[in-house]
């Protein structure tokens, strides 16, 4: 079969979970259930912080960032398969692929650089609290999401512009609900070590060195809470820090379980399905974990109903 270079190429096709018809319509509500519980919740959470003076603070500045970029995050998959499933048409066009791609890579990065900066806050308020003020200003927490746009906007460019010169046989099958970037290379005639090697250079650089960093934050934090005499003083440090733990914890669990998960049964269908817990499940888990007992965001939210009044205004509080 002779291999046609990429720009030849008008139309993939994505072949998702499953073939069956019988569990399309299943999959289809499970789906837009989980997608509009992640948007709402989500943006629930970025109008309680703009609704309430109390949550102008870093730590919440970057939550609903965070927020923001989950929402994009499942848009950027979702929306297209549930098209494709009611449509009953599994094409997407070459530009379309490219595209999800793009988006996908750049989300994800920013997934992981907002993970490491809120790391970073809360190390700075639990181990430097009487620097915490001057430290994290206003211009510094918004450089900080600048620059995480930037890297991952830069790395996503990067990795879009390899495929682009990769080429592909005339059967473009991807056994995938989205366009992946291993999968994508997975179908390529031509040769990938290039890619492959920059993949994986960029995977443990924005991916290990994010994490160091989140693992030396917390190691500080745990080391400056066992310092803390009473234990009411080290249990209101830790629940502090107890939601984005939590977070962290699901997000690298679920992405390194997709990746040892696919490389153990080599089945791509699997790596698919094993795909929808960091890709739609965390996100979507991520509102109730940082809601659910965390009282100044409950407080945010009985506001933004109209169920509590402003008792005055905090800037900038730990």
């Amino acid at each position: 079969m002779e291999p046609r270079n990429l720009t030849g190429v008008s139309e993939f096709l994505l072949l998702g979970f499953s073939e069956k018809q019988e569990l399309q319509p299943l999959i289809f509500v499970i789906f837009l259930s989980m997608y509009l519980i992640t948007v709402f919740g989500n943006l629930l959470i970025i109008l309680a912080v703009s609704s309430d003076s109390h949550l102008h603070t870093p730590m919440y500045f970057f939550l609903s960032n965070l927020s923001f970029v989950d929402i994009c995050f499942t848009s950027t998959t979702i929306p297209k398969m549930l098209v494709n499933i009611q449509t009953e048409n599994k094409v997407i066009t070459y530009e379309c692929c490219i595209i999800q791609m793009y988006f996908f890579t750049l989300f994800i990065g920013l997934d992981i650089f907002l993970l490491t900066v809120m790391a970073y806050d809360r190390f700075l308020a639990i181990c430097h609290p009487l620097h915490y003020m001057v430290i994290m200003n206003p211009r510094l927490c918004g450089l900080l999401v600048l620059v995480s746009w930037m890297l991952s906007a830069l790395h996503s460019l990067l990795e879009s512009l390899m495929v682009l010169q990769l080429s592909f046989c005339t059967v473009l099958e991807i056994p995938h609900f989205f366009c992946e970037l291993n999968q994508m290379m997975q179908l390529a005639s031509s040769d990938t070590f290039l890619n492959k090697v920059v993949m994986y250079f960029i995977v443990v650089l924005l991916g290990g060195a994010p994490f160091a960093g989140i693992f030396y934050s917390y190691s500080k934090i745990v080391s400056s809470i066992r310092g803390i005499s009473s234990s009411q003083g080290k249990y209101k440090s830790f629940s502090t820090c107890a939601s984005h733990l939590s977070v962290v914890s699901l997000f690298y669990c679920t992405g390194i379980g997709v990746y040892l998960s696919s490389a153990a049964t080599h089945s791509s269908h699997s790596s698919a399905t094993a795909s929808v817990m960091y890709t739609v499940v965390t996100p979507m888990l991520n509102p109730f974990i940082y809601s659910l007992r965390n009282k100044d965001l409950q407080r945010g939210l009985k506001l933004l109903f109209g169920k509590e009044t402003i008792k005055g205004p905090t800037f900038l509080r730990a």
